[in-house]
């Protein structure tokens, strides 16, 4: 079973958070998970929030809305 510390790394090395990753680690939240998981999750919305890592999910976001102006 992958841990959400995994997917962490990988979005933290990448600098990039796939839209699978992102899915993954919604449904990992769901199940039951250890500190250091806990941990490793907080860094990564911190690293998305200080811009060290792009979420593709916003990227298509944006580019979407900027097609539809």
């Amino acid at each position: 079973m992958v841990l959400i510390r995994e997917v962490v790394q990988q979005a933290v090395a990448t600098g990039y958070l796939s839209v699978a990753a992102e899915n993954q680690l919604r449904q990992l939240l769901t199940t039951k998970y250890d500190r250091d998981d806990l941990k490793a999750f907080l860094t990564l919305q911190q690293e998305v929030l200080d811009g060290r890592v792009r979420q593709e999910s916003r990227e298509l976001k944006y580019s979407s809305s900027a097609l539809a102006s």
